[in-house]
């Protein structure tokens, strides 16, 4: 939520009661307009017109969930007064009342909230069935067809949508009562349809697996409004797998059976031994979840709680791994016994550089070994390596396929080969449900795969990913071991680097001449290394010292919306990100997005946009989806995906994103939860992109999250130009702060000998 959203919801909030209540009230009026909604409270203040002319709106404040502009409403709620604002009424709870009038009619169905109907539409319905309109829709809808300009398929949509948006009213009605939010009740309602009240009584913990966007905390909210007792097993066993989930979320792939039992008691408040039995049962359920002895961070052993898909994925990817390394096939046999000197030198020649000593190394290990990893920091000579790797490999016949994690690195792979390059999901086609077309039983066509950018790797991908190299095939995964790791669970890239690992690697070191007159390669080494990144006397890094966290964030915006395009001549939206620690807070990625759409996409009167709880959409946004979503797009449309919003079409209610790959998406206007804008995003989400030029704000707000990987991560984003713009006393402490502690897992511990199951 914006900042501005919550300082209008502050803003607006009803006065303080006075000694004696006010009493109850009944208001009658069409809602016009909503200026800010909570999607998460259903707060929300609105105006109404009651009737009484001269253009004069009622502020009505309270929860209105499910309430469109255009409908009639009867609310009942008390009078009370502003100090700012004025008079005011507050709503305690509302029904909708179908308008009576031609004009009442002309507006609620013009109001956009019945799909395939805007204004001009609504206006030839009305005049051609006058106050009947309603009732045709409801109980006739084919003689729609009557009216001039609309033809059957649109007469079919407005009846579905029509009758779609009476089912869910009532779906609404029924959860106004509980508290949920108006999108995640339409998201219950196209997951169960007319099951939905049903299972909301009876099983309100399945909402929390079956439904995006609702966790454990709002199925328990659920749960207690329909009666479920504090102490039932059955919500015990959702806290437990609830606590495993978010604990994945945090990167870990099990928890020590000790530290999941507290944090359970802690969040269910209740007996820990009723989480004890309730964790035997769970472990006894095939669906439930696994309990393993596993060496714990500092090598003694623990016993592991998993999640069951976790568990799988470690397992069968310390498999997988042990099967390629020691596989007799190789589909590559010229290299075991090439001529190194001549194979380099007619390399030299094809891209008119040698390689330095370890590259070399790199160059060989890829060519010989079935799986092998590259690792090194920015200006070592990653890049020519890869390209030299590939050179080779073609130059034998070998088909070499080339993918990375997001869409922009895989551009960058791909300009930097000469070779088609995709994203990993795109490779393996995944689908529907997660699952991949390609895998063990139908391996890639490759003899070479190469995976950029694998720090982003996460265990359930990079197991998907190794399950499709078909055996003799060689596995090459570069990345930067000093970056953020991945998003999602594990520390792929960090554990198959661990001391006792079988996979062969080679680290660069060496800063190559022409990368150390790089200031942004020169301070990701020094911050790499515990040292002060140098902020004067450089043409590509920069300082904006600001001591105060809300003038931090004011000069972020206005270096990278003017003064960075002005000077560099870059483009604000295509060329310039922003990259803040965290998202909330004043120099946060959340409220630096809305300063950020003031200044690079303001409102236009001709410019359509969509209001959406605290965030408003408009043509060229730029945005980022927020899940993955298997349906989406040609192969799904994945978390971090970044596009510019490209069109907006408020009657059909859709809005369209341009990918970073290239491909059109349509997004109905109750999926804009999955869109966040992306003018700004966390350090976390910018893994794996590239951009011309970064600006980083690090303010004393973000202590808790400043450390050495995360700014390190920030400046190895930019390709041309870091602005830093904050604190000292801030980049001190991330320049200080080593990372506490490694993520849960255990697949090192598996590769080193234990190994794993692989029929998984």
């Amino acid at each position: 939520m914006s900042n501005q959203g919550q300082a209008q919801g502050r803003a607006q909030a009803p006065a303080p009661a006075a000694a004696q209540a006010p009493r109850q009230a009944v208001v009658e009026g069409v809602l016009e307009r909503i200026t800010y909604a909570n999607e998460e409270t259903g707060y929300t203040v609105a105006r109404v017109d009651t009737g009484r002319g001269a253009g004069d709106l009622l502020t009505v404040v309270g929860s209105l969930l499910g309430a469109q502009p255009g409908e009639s409403l009867r609310m009942e709620g008390r009078w009370g007064s502003h100090p700012q604002y004025g008079k005011q009424f507050t709503v305690e709870n509302y029904t909708t009342v179908l308008p009576a009038t031609i004009q009442g009619i002309r507006r609620y169905l013009g109001s956009g909230l019945i799909k395939g109907i805007g204004p001009k539409i609504a206006e030839r319905i009305v005049e051609h069935f006058g106050t009947d309109t309603l009732d045709v829709i409801e109980q006739a809808p084919e003689r729609l067809v009557e009216v001039p300009g609309l033809g059957p398929k649109r007469t079919r949509l407005i009846g579905a949508a029509w009758e779609e948006q009476k089912a869910i009213k009532e779906v609404m009605v029924f959860l106004q009562g509980v508290g949920v939010s108006t999108s995640i009740a339409v998201r219950i309602y196209k997951k169960y349809g007319d099951a939905s009240i049903s299972v909301v009584r009876n099983q309100p913990y399945r909402l929390a697996a079956d439904v995006w966007g609702i966790g454990f905390l709002t199925a328990d909210k659920i749960a207690q409004a329909v009666g479920i007792p504090h102490d039932s097993p059955d919500r015990v066993k959702a806290g437990l797998q609830y606590a495993l989930s978010q604990s994945t979320d945090q990167g870990h792939c099990f928890l020590p059976e000790e530290r999941l039992i507290a944090d359970a008691v802690k969040l269910l408040q209740v007996d820990t031994g009723l989480v004890i039995e309730c964790l035997a049962a769970l472990a006894e359920d095939p669906e439930g979840v696994v309990r393993e002895r596993v060496p714990g961070p500092e090598g003694q052993p623990v016993t592991a709680v998993y999640l069951i898909p976790f568990h799988r994925a470690e397992l069968s990817l310390a498999a997988q791994l042990t099967r390629l390394l020691h596989t007799e096939e190789d589909r590559m046999p010229a290299f075991r016994d090439v001529a190194w000197d001549k194979a380099l030198a007619w390399l030299a020649d094809r891209t008119g550089a040698s390689l330095a000593p370890e590259q070399e190394e790199a160059v060989r290990l890829a060519l010989t070994r079935k799986v092998a990893v590259l690792t090194g920091g920015p200006g070592c000579g990653k890049s020519f390596t890869v390209r030299s790797i590939v050179e080779l490999a073609r130059a034998k016949k070998a088909k070499v396929v080339l993918a990375a994690p997001t869409g922009r690195a895989a551009k960058r792979l791909a300009e930097l080969t000469g070779a088609e390059a995709s994203t990993v999901h795109r490779l393996l086609e995944l689908k529907p449900g997660g699952d991949a077309a390609y895998d063990r039983d139908r391996p890639l066509e490759a003899d070479l795969v190469v995976v950029d950018e694998a720090s982003m790797l996460d265990l359930l991908l990079a197991n998907k990913l190794v399950k499709a190299v078909a055996p003799g095939a060689h596995l090459l995964l570069v990345g930067d071991v000093d970056q953020l790791p991945s998003v999602g669970a594990g520390e792929v890239l960090g554990d198959l680097l661990a001391p006792d690992s079988p996979v062969p690697a080679v680290r660069l070191t060496r800063i190559f001449r022409q990368a150390q007159q790089s200031g942004v390669v020169t301070n990701a080494h020094r911050i790499n290394a515990g040292l002060a990144p140098v902020t004067t006397g450089l043409p590509d890094f920069f300082l904006f010292a600001e001591d105060e966290t809300e003038d931090a964030a004011r000069v972020t915006v206005e270096v990278a919306a003017r003064r960075i395009p002005a000077k560099f001549g870059l483009d604000p939206r295509r060329d310039v990100q922003v990259l803040a620690p965290m998202h909330r807070g004043p120099a946060g990625a959340g409220a630096l997005n809305g300063l950020l759409q003031q200044a690079v996409t303001p409102a236009r009167p001709d410019l359509p946009e969509k209001r959406f709880g605290g965030r408003v959409f408009r043509v060229g946004d730029k945005v980022t989806q927020i899940r993955n979503n298997y349906e989406k797009g040609a192969n799904g449309v994945f978390n971090g995906t970044v596009g510019v919003v490209t069109s907006l079409d408020t009657v059909e209610q859709r809005l369209t994103v341009r990918t970073d790959e290239d491909e059109e998406v349509p997004y109905d206007f109750d999926e804009l939860d999955e869109l966040a804008h992306a003018y700004a995003v966390t350090i976390h989400r910018s893994q794996g992109s590239e951009y011309p030029a970064v600006v980083i704000p690090v303010t004393n707000s973000a202590w808790m999250m400043l450390q050495r990987n995360l700014l390190y991560t920030a400046v190895t984003r930019a390709r041309k130009l870091v602005v830093l713009v904050g604190s000292r006393k801030a980049i001190a402490q991330a320049v200080r702060t080593v990372s506490a502690g490694r993520r849960f897992t255990a697949l090192a511990h598996r590769l080193a000998g234990v190994g794993g199951h692989s029929g998984v």
